[in-house]
C-alpha cells in the first residue's frame, strides 16, 4: 500500500480512515480553542474548587475507563506533588469492583471523571457509588458530549461542575484520539497551581508544538507503519508511563489485535518483558525531558540496539542531547512531562492510523463484527 499522508482525506475515505484522520490532525487547533474556552471558564471553576486543593484531607480522584483511565494515570502524580491535598488515579474499572480501598465516608472526595461519551456504564456508576459512599462528596465532569449522561446527570446540581470540550473532539471515529488530549489538557489547566495566564499560555505552546510534529512526522511514519512489525512495545516513565500504555492501546485497538502491542518502564523492561523481543518487534521509547529520567532511558537504548534482537528501536521526544537516525525528536519549550505526552501522543495516534491501514483495515471503525464497540456495552453494574 502506498503511504498516505494525514492530510489525504479522500484517500482516507476511501481506506475507512477518514474521522480517524481528522480527528488527529485537529487537535492543535482545538487546543488553542480549549485555552480560549477554559480562559471563560475560569471564575466558575475556580469557586467550584474554592480552597479544596490547600487542604490535606481532601482527597482528589481522578477517574475513567480504558484511555480516559490512562489521562487520569497521565495528570495525576505531578498535580498530587502540586498541592496539600491528596491527588490519585483510579480507573473506574477498579473503583466500582473495590470501593472500600478508595473511599470513606468522612473523607471529603472530589470525583474527577473523563468521559468522552459521558455515557459509559462505569462512568455513571462511579459517580453513583462516590455520592452514595462519601458524606462531604463533590464531582468534576470533563466530558465531550453535551448530551450524555454525565452532562445530563450534573445538570443544576451544586455539588457538580461540568467541563464541556470542543463539541468536535466527541470523535466520531472508534478510537479516543482528540477527545483523549482536550480532557487531559483540560485536567491540567484547571488544576496546575501556577496562575491562570501561563496555564493557557502552555496551551498555546504544547498547541504549536503539536502542529510541527504532525507535520514533521506525518511522511515518516506513514513509512514506518508500511514495514511489517507485528509487535510495538512502548517505553516510557513517570507521568509519560501511561501515555506507553495508552499509545499500545491505539494499536491494539486500530489493528483488531492483529498487532500485539505491550507497555512498560525502561527499568522495568529487563524484569522479564524483554523476553518479548524478536526480529518483526518495533521499540519506541517516549522519552521524558527530565535528565535523571534520561540517563536510564538512554542506557536501554544503546542496550537494545547493541543487542540488535529487536527489529527496529527508536525514540520520541525532546531534543535535548544527540540523537540517532532512528528518532524522532523536537526541540521543546521548559514544559514537565505531563504538558508534552500529548504532543508526543500524536506520533502513536499516527502510528496506529497508518498500521491499521496497511493491514486492509478500516481505522475509523476496525470491529465491524461489533465485537469491541466505541461505549462499552454488556456491563452489568452490581452493589453490595
Amino acid at each position: 500500500m502506498d503511504a498516505t499522508l494525514l492530510s489525504d482525506l479522500s484517500a482516507w475515505q476511501r481506506l475507512g480512515g477518514a474521522d480517524t484522520a481528522t480527528e488527529i490532525a485537529q487537535q492543535p487547533q482545538l487546543w488553542e480553542t480549549l485555552a480560549d474556552s477554559l480562559s471563560d471558564a475560569q471564575a466558575r471553576v475556580q469557586a467550584f474548587l474554592g480552597q479544596r486543593l490547600s487542604d490535606p484531607a481532601q482527597r482528589v480522584i481522578f477517574t475513567g475507563a480504558g484511555s480516559s483511565g490512562f489521562i487520569a494515570e497521565m495528570a495525576a502524580d505531578a498535580l498530587n506533588a502540586q498541592w496539600p491535598a491528596e491527588i490519585r488515579a483510579v480507573h473506574t474499572t477498579s473503583l466500582l469492583t473495590h470501593p472500600a480501598l478508595y473511599l470513606q465516608r468522612e473523607r471529603p472526595t472530589l470525583l474527577v471523571s473523563f468521559g468522552r461519551s459521558g455515557s459509559s456504564p462505569e462512568s455513571v456508576a462511579a459517580v453513583e457509588r462516590v455520592r452514595a459512599d462519601v458524606d462531604d462528596a463533590r464531582f468534576l465532569d470533563i466530558t465531550c458530549n453535551a448530551d450524555g449522561e454525565l452532562a445530563r446527570r450534573g445538570a443544576g446540581r451544586e455539588d457538580t461542575c461540568t467541563l464541556l470540550m470542543p463539541a468536535v473532539s466527541c470523535d466520531r471515529a472508534f478510537a479516543m484520539t482528540s477527545s483523549l488530549t482536550c480532557m487531559l489538557l483540560t485536567a491540567l489547566t484547571v488544576f496546575d497551581n501556577s496562575d491562570w495566564a501561563t496555564r493557557t499560555a502552555r496551551l498555546k505552546q504544547v498547541a504549536a508544538l503539536a502542529r510541527e510534529a504532525i507535520a514533521q512526522w506525518d511522511a515518516p511514519v506513514a513509512a514506518l507503519a508500511a514495514q511489517p512489525f507485528d509487535r510495538v512495545i512502548y517505553l516510557a516513565s513517570g507521568p509519560l508511563e501511561a501515555l506507553a500504555r495508552e499509545a499500545a492501546l491505539k494499536v491494539l485497538e486500530l489493528t483488531a489485535g492483529r498487532v500485539l502491542a505491550l507497555a512498560n518502564t525502561p527499568l522495568g523492561f529487563r524484569h522479564g518483558p524483554k523476553s518479548t523481543l524478536n526480529a518483526q518487534t518495533l521499540v519506541v521509547m517516549l522519552r521524558s525531558a527530565q535528565p535523571l529520567a534520561r540517563r536510564y532511558e538512554q542506557d536501554l537504548l544503546e542496550e537494545l540496539r547493541n543487542d540488535g534482537v529487536a527489529g527496529k528501536v527508536l525514540s520520541v521526544g525532546p531534543r535535548v542531547d544527540a540523537v540517532g537516525n532512528d528518532d524522532h525528536t523536537l526541540p521543546v519549550p521548559a514544559l514537565p512531562d505531563n504538558w508534552l505526552a500529548p504532543v508526543w501522543l500524536t506520533f502513536a495516534q499516527l502510528y496506529a492510523l497508518q498500521r491499521s491501514a496497511a493491514l486492509g483495515l478500516t481505522p475509523d471503525n476496525p470491529f465491524p463484527d461489533g465485537t469491541v464497540n466505541r461505549v462499552v456495552k454488556g456491563v452489568t453494574i452490581h452493589h453490595d
